[in-house]
């Protein structure tokens, strides 16, 4: 049997992230074409309730990192840890998701372990054993397909909301197995003193399914009410492109492009903005793409997959009221 696939599993204060369920899925297929084991990983503190939840998802083996250590995210302690977890089983493959927490660690891995990162995949392939991948480059005017060039501890982050989630099994059970860690915490460069959580109205733009964005064309702050409205409908969360962060209309947090958030939501409505190359980079993989835009010539237009050529303060009251009749009819 080929060396197995390794899925890195993402929690946070307890809670299994969407994307773990998405690299899972999809390290379950690749483990599949190259007839050989899934293993699966995961780090934390008292987090044997999760180790059971991903013993359905298909996986042949669940390897458990749990300490005190463990428990917030440092990124010292959990490249230590996975170094030995990667040394031990030696994966020819391993996957994680391209979220905050993978982005620090996937290229941190690979140097420790001397081989290469693909990062911010959107598709993979296997091309006899070496992995093949497509991802977004020119902050995402267009996509490059890269081949690994080494078929050992081959790294990819997948992005959120592209790939297929694995599905519970309860038919298949995978063996449970303790990682033992061996990490002192006066031996760690970096220590946790506290952990500030965001205010509970932040939202989490990259989990997001439906995105409502706003920019410029919006005219002012009071007028992201309607966009907020409409985001609330279709159970969404809002968005901006930069100018409105700049102008200090909305918060950061909103923020879509290659400066703010990489999303990839099912679907990203976009009122009011041109489609600069630097907004593109955050939503053009999103899956289907509405622009509402006075101007025909806005450059959203051409990676739209539906476009409304009009003054948004028109159509989008027009949307949102046609939405709720719907929603009364069900």
């Amino acid at each position: 049997m080929n060396k197995p696939v390794l899925a890195i599993a993402e929690q946070r204060e307890g809670t299994l992230r969407r994307i773990t369920f998405e690299v899972i899925g999809e390290a379950r297929r690749l483990a599949d074409k190259l007839n050989t084991e899934l293993n699966v990983t995961i780090l934390g503190f008292n987090i044997s309730s999760l180790a059971d939840i991903l013993r359905f998802h298909s996986p042949d083996k669940v390897l458990v990192a749990d300490s005190k250590i463990l428990e917030n995210y440092n990124s010292e302690a959990y490249i230590n840890t996975l170094t030995d977890v990667v040394s031990k089983i030696e994966p020819s493959i391993v996957l994680l998701g391209a979220t905050s927490i993978g982005k620090d660690v996937a290229p941190r891995l690979a140097a420790r372990l001397k081989t290469n990162l693909i990062s911010e995949c959107i598709s993979l392939d296997i091309n006899d054993t070496l992995l093949t991948a497509v991802r977004p480059i020119y902050g995402g005017k267009t996509r490059a397909t890269v081949t690994s060039n080494t078929p050992k501890y081959q790294i990819a982050t997948l992005r959120q909301n592209i790939f297929k989630p694995s599905i519970e099994n309860s038919s298949k059970t995978a063996i449970l197995e303790k990682i033992d860690t061996e990490i002192l915490p006066e031996n760690l460069r970096v220590q946790i003193k506290e952990i500030i959580p965001p205010p509970k109205t932040v939202v989490n733009l990259t989990e997001a399914r439906i995105i409502v964005s706003g920019g410029r064309g919006m005219k002012a702050p009071e007028n992201f009410k309607m966009l907020e409205e409409l985001a609330n409908i279709l159970g969404g969360a809002l968005g901006v492109s930069r100018p409105v962060v700049d102008a200090g209309w909305v918060g950061h947090e909103h923020h879509v492009g290659l400066t703010g958030k990489i999303v990839t939501p099912e679907l990203y409505i976009a009122c009011g903005i041109s489609g600069a190359i630097q907004h593109q980079a955050g939503m053009s993989t999103s899956k289907c793409i509405v622009a509402i835009n006075k101007d025909p010539d806005a450059p959203i237009f051409k990676i739209a997959d539906y476009g409304i050529v009009g003054d948004l303060f028109t159509i989008v009251p027009l949307l949102t009221e046609e939405l709720k009749k719907m929603l009364r009819k069900k």
